[in-house]
Parts: C-alpha cells; structure tokens; sequence
C-alpha cells in the first residue's frame, strides 16, 4: 500500500506549502512504498503559530496541571490500543525486527506518558525569606511556567520511544510542541499527533513538520518563537544545531551518540553477560546510541568470550524481519549501510582480527552482517567511532584499573556496563566509569523513572541494580528540563507585610 503522509499543523492534515514530497524507500528491497511532505520554513511557521497561540491565551494555556495529566493519561491509553500498529509503523521503516518495539519500544512509551502524568501537577514553586525591600518586608517566590514552544527534531532509529522522552515531559510543563521526525520515518509521529487530537489535546499544541534537517530543522532552529530545541541525533547534526540556535540564546539539549564500552570481568557469569553483550550489540541491528559496542574482556576470558560472541553472531539469521524465523534485518537507510562497511574495512586494515561477519554486498536491501572483531586496540577507529551498526570490537585488559582506563578513553560517555559478581567492585568500577548510566549486571536500564543523559562526570546515584548519573537537572521523565523558574521580589505587587 503507497503511503502518502502529510504535515500535522493546528490539528489538521496539511501539504507542504510548495506541494513537494520525499520518498520512503524500504530498506528490505529499496523500493519506495509511499512518500511524504517535504517541509518548508513557511510550514515551521504555520506549526509555530499554531503551538504559540495555544500558550498565548489558547485553551491549551488554561488547563490545570491536573487536566494536562488526564490529556497524557487518556493519550497513553489510546496509544496502547494502537500499540501494534505503532510498533509495525516503527519496524517497517527502518527494517527492524517487530518483536522489538513490542518488547522494549511500547512499553518504555506507555510507562513514560504515565509517568509524567503524575508530574503536570507537581510542578510547584518555593518561597524564599529574604532581607526585604529598603526596609520593607516582602513576600518572594519562585514560579515554574511553561518554557514555551518546543522544536523537538527526532531520529530514525527509535522514532516513536524517542519522540515521547521529549513530548511527554514537555506536554506535563504545560509547553507545546513543533516536531520534526527523521525524514526516513515520519509515520508513528503522526499517527500519535492523530492519538492526540482524539485525546482531547487541543488544535495546535502538538503539531508534526516533515521534511529535511537542513530545511525544516533550520527553520525551528531560527523561529524566534521557538524557546528551546531538543535534539537527539549525531554529533555533527548536534554541534550545527547548537551554533544556529545559539545565536538567538534558545535554550537547546542534545543527545549527541555514544560509544559504550561493557567490561567484562573474568568473575562474572560467562552466560549471563555473553547474553547482555550480544543484546547490546545486535538489537535494533546496532542502530542504538547506548548501543554496547566496545567490549572490554578480561585476558584470562577474552579469547573463550571472541569466540563464544562471534558463534552468536554467526547464529543471528539476518533477512526480512517479516519472516518468523529472522532474528535480524537491515540497517535503516543506504548511507548507514556504506558507513558500517566502511568501517569494516577499516577494522580488517587496522589490524583487528575479524572473527565473524564482514564487509556485506547482498543483491539487494541494506543488509549488513552480524561483525565481531577480536585482537583490538582502543586506539582503532572501530573502537573510537560510533558506527552505529552491528559491529563489536573486543579489547583485552589485565587489570581493574586499566579496563577503567580504557573506559573512559573516548569522546562519549552516554552509557556502559560492568559485568562482575564482586559487589565491591560494581560498584567501585561503576563510579569510576565517565558515562551518564551505568547497568550492572545489565545493559542500557531504560526506566521511566531513572534519568537519561550522557556525563563527563558528575554526582552518582544508584537504583534498581543500575548507576545512573547526570548533570543538574536532566531528566527526560520529568519536566522540569521545559520549565522556566521565575524568582519574583515585588512588594509593589504583593504590598507589604505589617
């Protein structure tokens, strides 16, 4: 079935203002099933317009926080009725497995709609005594209100969980939203706009732009009417965002990739993280920015642990994900294809000793095979870059000290894991880790209620099994990172106090 999708603007279906189109190609055979709107500056504006009116007196702008949460509350529910059309949407774009959204996509995107449902009235200020005004005892305060219009540019590879971290936390803030999805996978954004309006979200507080990041990402970047931009994506996209929204002093956050490393101790159980390392490596066919990619074994184990990974890789059937008996389908788009055999090459040519896998050329789709390089060194490009495709680079380490040496020698640090049955030790390695959160014992503990961001380093907290840590306040179950706080010290307005 051709697909022929459009803007979501004010509530309603729209065209491009210039009526042109891109096309969604599948990554399975490379035909093209469908296209949609090709996003214009005039479209941001209309979708601006539309998200600042609804907090310039708009309804949207009346509702109590309590009201918001309801809205989040009957949104989740009606997400999870369309939960496996959501999840085919998801797959079906980038050639991905359907178990996997079922299993880790929808559920983290129901538990984060709730869970902020429960902060859109929780969003409280604070009164602070102070010395008074020129002899006049005044009443002061902090008000938390809406930062405003939010442009939330989203990537391909988890589109729907993705544009929920953003959209949840931001709707419970009382802000509204302008949302431009990747171009390759615009679908389940706007049927969850479509979700919205059935909702009972009002015309204009959610609005979907689709279109090219240099186009319509640029245009929210340059809307001066849009108060903050929430990017996650590579960190070139990253670093381009940050210099045009820097100019007009937006507020911007950035998720910006990883390369993470998962260290594995010779005391750990065998089993149990050749299991986790070969989930952090091959799910969502490595397109994963926490993706565990750098796999840091102890010597005693290492060569015993190469093999065992590359025979699961060997095991992986790769094809179309559609098929039962496929575990693996192709990566999302031909660009990433050439990255990742690129970087194959470069492995074989730096040295590294490829034990599965390798450079792939199928007769046609983007398919790219299951890679285990073993015999590698931190300073190799397979080690340092993020691919971003189902390639593991195994690097022996001695010592405790040098497995965190090794860990921390990288221009990332969104994520890792410390695979120990020594108590003492997880916890020891895993404050010592530079990433933003660190699983023991498990790979990438997405949570709802755990905060999500990449640190270079900063206070620790543990919960649940898993280190999380991050800098002040960066929280994508709460809202707090789409507020502004007001301090206010009036006593003309607030007369004073006898």
């Amino acid at each position: 079935m051709t697909e022929h999708l459009n803007h979501f603007i004010a509530g309603a279906s729209a065209e491009a203002s210039d009526g042109r189109r891109i096309d969604l190609i599948s990554p399975v055979d490379e035909k093209t099933y469908g296209s949609c709107a090709r996003g214009t500056a005039q479209d941001v504006n209309r979708a601006v317009k539309a998200a600042h009116d609804q907090l310039e007196g708009g309804p949207w702008s009346q509702l109590t926080g309590a009201q918001r949460g309801q809205l989040l509350l009957r949104l989740a529910d009606l997400v999870e009725r369309d939960a496996e059309q959501l999840a085919d949407m998801d797959a079906n774009a980038i050639g991905r497995s359907p178990m996997e959204p079922r299993r880790m996509d929808l559920p983290n995107v129901l538990a984060n709609l709730r869970a902020s449902s429960g902060w859109a009235n929780q969003l409280e200020g604070r009164t602070i005594p102070t010395g008074g005004y020129f002899g006049s005892k005044t009443l002061s305060y902090t008000v938390r209100e809406p930062i405003g219009v939010v442009g939330a540019i989203v990537p391909w590879n988890s589109p729907l969980m993705i544009t929920v971290w953003k959209l949840a936390a931001l709707l419970a803030a009382g802000c509204t939203v302008v949302i431009k999805p990747s171009e390759e996978t615009p679908q389940s954004a706007l049927h969850l706009a479509a979700l919205a309006k059935e909702a009972g979200f009002p015309d204009g507080v959610i609005n979907v732009v689709t279109g090219y990041g240099a186009e319509v990402g640029r245009a929210l970047c340059e809307h001066p009417d849009v108060a903050k931009i929430s990017f996650t994506g590579s960190p070139e996209a990253g670093r381009e965002i940050q210099r045009t929204a820097g100019v007009l002093f937006k507020r911007v956050a950035l998720e910006l990739g990883g390369k993470s490393p998962q260290i594995v101790f010779d005391d750990a159980s065998f089993d149990d993280a050749l299991r986790g390392c070969a989930l952090g490596l091959f799910v969502n066919q490595g397109q994963i920015c926490a993706s565990g990619s750098r796999i840091l074994v102890q010597r005693g184990i290492a060569e015993r642990f190469a093999a065992a990974l590359a025979d699961a890789a060997n095991a992986i059937n790769v094809g179309d994900p559609r098929e039962a008996d496929v575990q693996m389908g192709p990566v999302a788009k031909k660009a990433q294809f050439e990255r990742v055999n690129r970087y194959v090459q470069l492995g074989i040519d730096q040295g590294a000793t490829l034990l599965a896998g390798g450079v792939s050329n199928p007769e046609q789709g983007w398919f790219v095979r299951p890679t285990i390089f073993a015999n590698a060194r931190n300073d190799m490009a397979i080690a340092r870059d993020e691919i971003f495709g189902p390639v593991g680079t195994i690097i022996a380490f001695d010592t405790e000290a040098e497995a965190i040496a090794l860990a921390n020698d990288s221009a990332y640090g969104l994520a890792a894991t410390v695979w120990t049955t020594d108590l003492v030790r997880a916890h020891r390695v895993a404050a010592a880790v530079k990433a933003g959160a660190v699983g023991v014992n498990c790979w990438s503990p997405l949570d709802a209620n755990l905060p999500w961001a990449g640190s270079r380093p900063a206070a620790s907290a543990v919960k649940a099994g898993s280190v999380a840590r991050w800098p002040i306040p960066k929280r994508r179950s709460s809202p707090y990172c789409y507020l502004a706080e007001v301090e206010t010290v009036t006593p003309s307005t607030f007369g004073t106090v006898p």
